[in-house]
């Protein structure tokens, strides 16, 4: 029997991620991750977040697609 893990999102949850591993409190869930200094490295620890606390591995490519924590939420939360 296999156990979902997988959790929704909200944009509150991401702005969070977004807000500990830039080190910026100025995090709003319309702020582009990369426009706030984040770059692909950076990235991975915020896709690495997202896999432990909702259980939904997103890949790069996604997550240039919706760099903002309200669109990641989506992705999220469509994922689940």
């Amino acid at each position: 029997m296999s156990v979902d893990t997988t959790t929704p999102a909200t944009p509150d949850d991401v702005v969070a991620i977004f807000r500990r591993v830039l080190q910026r409190e100025d995090v709003t869930a319309y702020s582009d991750f990369f426009q706030l200094g984040g770059d692909s490295l950076i990235a991975t620890r915020v896709l690495s977040a997202v896999a432990r606390g909702h259980g939904v591995e997103l890949t790069f490519e996604e997550f240039l697609a919706e760099p903002t924590p309200a669109g990641l939420a989506g992705r999220i939360t469509g994922a689940v």
